[in-house]
Order: structure tokens, then sequence, then C-alpha cells
């Protein structure tokens, strides 16, 4: 069998995708209206702001936009990491980024697999959000060790799944049919289940401790946790969520409203409150319910330089440390306007942004100027000259603050600050069975290889 015989990673990665939203628009009705109110703003953005249709054309995200999604799971051991990162390799994609949430009082360590190249984002865009639950911080020794029973019982993987991975590992990819029901099987593993293997005692014992460890240990396996879609104008899906009923988050998580967007804001509507039978004696159940999965909305903008992120830091610290309190609805106004004030700070063009090395770029020719004599090879220089133009690289990750404030407002979690553990990535990455990338380095590289491109097409024309 030869390379050319196998469906490209990609594919299986787009297949999945679609497959997934089919499963969660069913398993969570309100997901198809959000999707409706998210494609009506960004087409309406598009129609009062070509230029941002424009910038999307040029970097290659037009296409894609109406598809992207990201997903989130949480997983409760090692070996479910380790495996899921195999799964996941199958559709390319990789584990990008640690984030510890542990200090915004959420007991998991986490990662994003994506796709790590340009064109393969823009053939599929889909992210996993993924993170470990740190059973550690379980300060119960009696309740961790339940927890951990609960968890060793469990197999969250289909054995057709695992055979279908292990052949990948082996040809070095899938055929089409191997690819299609690789599809089917691993889908199983993020289907939601309203059977809890746990007895609803257990289930209450582990949510007095935090709702995010009743979440993972309380089920069969990982349920997709939330879809998200991405909007051009985040604070106008607000407003429509309001609208049409829909129970928005009270604060936007992320820097505030810019006219050049930087990172990532999010919001989502407030979880549901679903219907779960727990185990009990003698093959009984006990009725009870759980509240988790909720819909997610994104707006992404620029990716950050270590010097943008920074600043980024500093500024989003700044704000928080002045309201002195956990943003909520009843101090929201006052958030915002904090926020604003010092993100005044934070250049708002792209020009800017480019100069002060805050934010990474993509180099692109003007076609008018390809054909004129070149005299220096700096970029600044060359834009400023207008033989390149620069384009925002979409930040394609995440934020341990935003995720935090996300989970927090979803799980009604407001009693614990932080966790008394330290960062653990070296824990992490050895769970997971391979370092994970750096984000910056790879938005670094990709700006560096724009570069390099422009410069060769101009050599040669030269």
């Amino acid at each position: 069998m030869t390379v050319v015989d196998f469906m490209k990673t990609d594919e299986i990665r787009h297949q999945f995708s679609q497959a997934m939203s089919t499963m969660y628009q069913k398993e969570v009705p309100l997901y198809t209206e959000l999707i409706e109110l998210v494609n009506e703003v960004n087409e309406s953005v598009m129609q009062q702001q070509p230029e941002i249709k424009q910038q999307l054309i040029n970097t290659g995200e037009l296409d894609r936009l109406g598809a992207e999604r990201h997903g989130a799971i949480r997983l409760g051991t090692a070996e479910e990491l380790e495996t899921m990162r195999r799964l996941f390799a199958v559709m390319g994609m990789f584990p990008v980024g640690y984030y510890d949430l542990t200090p915004a009082g959420v007991p998991v360590h986490s990662t994003a697999f994506r796709a790590v190249s340009t064109e393969a984002l823009n053939i599929s865009p889909f992210r996993v959000f993924t993170s470990l639950l740190r059973l550690e911080l379980i300060e119960d020794e009696s309740l961790r060790s339940k927890a951990k029973q609960a968890l060793e019982n469990r197999n969250i993987f289909t054995d057709r799944a695992i055979e279908l991975i292990e052949t990948f590992e082996k040809q070095g990819g899938l055929t089409p049919e191997q690819g299609e029901e690789f599809v089917r099987e691993a889908l199983e593993t993020f289907r939601w289940h309203e059977t809890s293997p746990i007895s609803k005692s257990l289930y209450n014992q582990l949510l007095s401790q935090h709702g995010l460890i009743a979440d993972i240990v309380g089920f069969k396996g990982p349920h997709i946790n939330h879809l998200t879609p991405r909007t051009l104008d985040i604070d106008s899906v607000q407003k429509g969520m309001s609208q049409r009923n829909i129970p928005p988050k009270d604060i936007i998580e992320g820097p505030p409203r810019r006219n050049c967007p930087i990172l990532l804001r999010q919001t989502s509507f407030k979880a549901l409150e679903e219907a779960v039978n727990f185990t009990g004696e003698a093959g009984a159940t006990v009725a009870g319910t759980h509240t988790a999965r909720f819909g997610e909305i994104e707006q992404r903008g620029v990716a950050l330089t270590p010097k943008g992120r920074a600043l980024y830091d500093e500024l989003l610290n700044a704000a928080r440390a002045k309201l002195g309190a956990t943003p909520n609805a009843s101090n929201a106004d006052q958030y915002y306007q904090l926020l604003s004030q010092e993100f005044e700070a934070f250049p708002d063009d792209y020009q800017s942004l480019h100069e002060q090395d805050l934010a990474y770029f993509y180099y692109q020719l003007n076609e008018d100027a390809v054909t004129d004599s070149v005299s220096t090879q700096q970029a600044n220089e060359l834009v400023n000259q207008g033989v390149l133009r620069i384009e925002p690289i979409v930040y394609e990750d995440f934020l341990p603050v935003s995720a935090a404030g996300i989970f927090q407002s979803n799980l009604k979690e407001d009693k614990q600050s932080s966790y008394q553990g330290n960062s653990n990535q070296a824990d992490f990455e050895k769970a997971l069975g391979r370092p994970v990338y750096d984000e910056l380095e790879l938005y670094r590289k990709l700006q560096e290889q724009s570069l390099e491109r422009c410069l060769d097409t101009l050599q040669r024309v030269s």
C-alpha cells in the first residue's frame, strides 16, 4: 500500500468535526440557534466592513469561518490523555501549549489539540481544549481514592477505535474506508451518556469538592463539553443571545473591544441542567441532574509576541486588581470601563503593533510593487516602502484566565479562588507521552516563513 491510498489527515479531521457538530446539535438544541445567530452577525460584519472580509480572503480564513469550531473535553487519567493524543494524531491534531488552571480555582491542567500549519488550519481549524484532572488536589484521601477507582473502572474508547489508531500508526495512514469508520468509532468517546456509573452519593461528594471533578469522574466518558463557533463581533452576539432568550454569561472574557482584535474574546450561554440516572443498589437507578455543558462563542484576533503577551498580562492584571473582585453581573460595567482604560496603553492599529513587535503578521507582496527594485531586506522598511503588506496571524490558541472564567461561571464555582499546587508541565507531558508545542514559536515561524517567501520572490524578480 502506498501513501496515495491513504485518506488525508486533514480530511479525517474535517469529517470528524462535521460529525461532532451534527451530534452536538441533537444533544444541545440551543447550539443550532447559536450557530444561526453567529452566521447572521458574521454576514452583517462583512457587509458593513468589507475590509474585514478582504483581510480574511488575504489570510485564507474566509472559507473556514463558517465551519470553524473548537470543543472542550476533560479527562481523568494519564492513560486517557496519552490515548487521546494518539487518537487526535490520526486527525492531524497535535498538543499545542500548556495551561495551568489551578491558580484560578480549576483543578486541571490542559493543552489544545489542533493542526499546526496555516494550510492545514485553513482546511479544518477544528481544535479541542483538553484538560486532565489533577486528582492529587482532592484533599480528602478517601474521596480521592474513590474517584481514582471510578476512573480506573471505565474505558472511554471503543475497541475498534483503538484498533484503527494502531492501524494508522503501523501503516502511516488509513484508507478512506478505514478513515470513515474511524470517525464513527471516535465519535462514541465524545457522546453524552445520561447514565452515570457512580452513585448519586459519590457524585454529590465530588460536587462538593468542585463541579468539574464531578463532571469528569461521574460519567462513562468525556462528553463534548461545548462546541464553539467563531464570530467577527462578539459584542453583537452577546446582545443577540439576550434578544433570543438565550441566557448569556455575565462577562465577555479576554481583552476589551478594539479596532484591531487581539488574542481571544469568549462568552457563552449558561450551562444546561440535564437529567442523569445514577447507579443504585441491585441494578436500580437513582434520578438526578447534572449541570456542565454549555454553548460558547469566540472572537479571535491577532497572535501576540512575547513582548505583546507581557503587556497584555500586565494590563489585564491591573484592571482586575483595580476591580478588586471577580468580574460578575453586579460589576460588569465597572470592569469593562477599567479594562478599556488600562488597554489604552496597548496600540490599536496593525502598523503600530507590527513596528513595536507586539504581534505576529504574515508578510505578503503588493502586486504593483513586485517589479520595483528592492534595496533592503528589512521587513519594516519594505512595509513602509509599500513593497510588502502585513496581515494578522490569527490566534489559534487559548487564554488560561478566560478558560477558567468560562468554566467557573458555568459550574457555579465561586467559593474557591485557588488551589495549593504548583504548575507541573513536566508531569503533564509525561502523561501525554510527548512535549507540547510552544505556540509562540509556531507563530514566529509562520511570520518568518512568510517573509522568506516574499524575499525569495523579490530576489527572483530582480
